[in-house]
This record gives structure tokens, sequence and C-alpha cells, in this order.
């Protein structure tokens, strides 16, 4: 399969890696000012992956577009503006793969939902989500990971192309409950790392379970399936977003609680702002995600939001 991966930050890096190491012919696409494309002309490295002479590197748009198949590795909120120039370039017909897992700010829209409206008609769009870190993959750990689309036919072709021994996909059945569930454990792992940081680690089994539990209830308020939150999208992914080194959402909730300054991007920052706009449409409770939201955008005291949490009025657990 020839493959174009759009993105050449961290995780589209190792996409283009991963996708040629497993077959396929593959061209990787940055912006020509774009310092980490300019690392990656340089070296062929970014100091995680070594992308190999097989893959092929292009600063034109429109070379990039020469693939049907694309696989999307941005931030969440430049996905619109990237859909756009990609028509604007003569994009049609593609299958756009999306690798990112967050929520459009002032809509709330799931990045499907994004697709659907700014590319051509021809075009359909699939998710690619699940656990699994670059640093991990590139020493041979193995994963398990999703990939969901409403074409039946494209999500085979997707998971038995994309399938090997390193990663093992799961055929998706609820694109709106996977989207939701993907993007929301990014606002779980911002808490687990605010506990970190206070010393409260041991917390995060609760944060865990009453976070699954909020999310299940905005994905089933959405028209989605309410198991879709315990399913590798949002559940399964914890342990590589609220436990590992490498969750750059659990990092800058501990560096932000310590006042440590912290660069990375960690889409949970953006995302919890669409959760909350979500909220007001549907009515649903997301305690821990207005908790987070509180701290990061309306100057709340860490500690005091937290401990609001935990000190919330006796209830049923489920």
């Amino acid at each position: 399969m020839n493959i174009t991966v759009i993105g050449c930050g961290r995780w589209g890096s190792f996409l283009a890696w991963y996708l040629d190491k497993i077959g396929h012919t593959v061209l990787l696409y940055g912006r020509a000012e774009s310092e980490k494309m300019q690392q990656l002309s340089a070296t062929r490295s970014n100091g995680q992956v070594v992308l190999p002479p097989s893959v092929q590197l292009c600063t034109s748009l429109s070379q990039a577009l020469q693939n049907n198949v694309v696989v999307i590795s941005v931030g969440s909120q430049g996905l619109r503006g990237l859909l756009q120039g990609l028509v604007a370039a003569g994009a049609q017909n593609k299958l756009y793969v999306l690798c990112m897992k967050g929520l459009e700010i002032g809509t709330g829209k799931r990045l499907t939902q994004v697709v659907a409206e700014e590319a051509d008609p021809g075009s359909r769009a699939a998710v690619w989500l699940g656990p699994g870190h670059v640093q991990e993959f590139v020493r041979g750990v193995p994963n398990c990971m999703v990939i969901d689309a409403e074409n039946k036919k494209d999500k085979e072709q997707l998971v038995e192309a994309f399938s090997s021994d390193l990663i093992r996909f799961y055929y998706g059945d609820d694109l709106i409950g996977n989207e939701i569930g993907a993007a929301a454990k990014n606002v779980v792992g911002i808490a687990a790392g605010m506990l970190d940081g206070f010393d409260l680690s041991s917390l995060k089994g609760a944060l865990m379970s009453r976070g699954t539990r909020e999310v299940a209830r905005l994905i089933v308020a959405l028209g989605g399936q309410e198991f879709s939150a315990y399913g590798l999208c949002h559940l399964g992914d914890y342990e590589a977003t609220v436990f590992s080194r490498h969750s750059h959402n659990r990092m800058y909730g501990e560096k932000l609680v310590k006042g440590e300054p912290y660069t990375n991007l960690a889409e949970g920052y953006y995302t919890v702002k669409a959760l909350m706009e979500l909220a007001g449409k549907t009515g649903v409770e997301l305690p821990i995600s207005a908790a987070v939201y509180n701290i990061l955008y309306k100057g709340a005291q860490p500690k005091e939001a937290l401990n609001k949490l935990f000190a919330r009025s006796l209830k049923q657990e489920f």
C-alpha cells in the first residue's frame, strides 16, 4: 500500500517508521519551515526513531497527495485548517486515517465530524486509536490498538494492512464512543499528573474508576455505546496515560502543580474545554473534567479543586 503520513512530530515520525517496517511504501510530509522536518531531513532521526532511506520525506502538499491513504498526526485544533489546505491543493477521494486524540474547541466536534465538513464528498475518515508510546514500540514492546470507521470495508482494509506482531488491531464498532473516550482519557491523564505532583498517586485508582464512569455517561448522551469507555480507547489506554513517564498529559499535570515549565503538547489541555462545552449541551455531569477545567482556565487552586472531588456527597458507586 502507498501511504502518505502528514505530521513529522514524535508520533507521525513513528507512524512512518512503523508502516515502512511492515512493508508499505511511505511518504512523510512536513512543512519546510518546521524544525522537526529540518532535523529529519538532515539526520533522518528525531532522537526516537531513525527513518530508513525507503521513507521518502517531502515538503510539497501536492506531492503528498499522490497517495490515496493519508495518515494524519497533527494537533487536533489544527485539523480543520489542514484539511482546508489539502482541499485547496486538490485532495480528492482520500481515506484519511486520524491518529490523534482530541475534540475541536468551540464546536465540541469529533475529528471525523471535522473531516466530514471540510473534506471533499468522495473522501472518508477512519481513526487509529489506543495505547502505546513511541519509546516502547521502538524497543519492540507490543501493544493493542483500535481502528474504527463508518465504512466497514475501509476498517477491514486498514486492520488487515496495518496489523503486525508489534501492534495488534481490533475492529472498533462505535465511532462516537471511541473518539470521545480517546480524547477524554488525556484529561484524566492531566488529573493523574496533578495527583502525582501532590504525592497522592494512590488516588489514581479511584480517579480511573470514576473517570471511566463519567466518560461513559457522556458517550451514551451523545449516542454512543457505554462499554466503549471500558475499551482500548479509554480505560485500556490508562496505563500509557495515567502512569507512564512518557505521557505528555500526565507530565503536564505534574509539572503544573509543582510550578515547573512544560512545553510539550498536552492535548488534554484543549480537550477539557471542548468536553465542558459538550457537558453544557448534554447536561451530563463531568466532575473530574470540571475540576481540571477550573484549574487550567479559571484559576482554581489545584489542591483545593482535587480535594473537592473526593469530598463530594455520598452516593451509590453504580
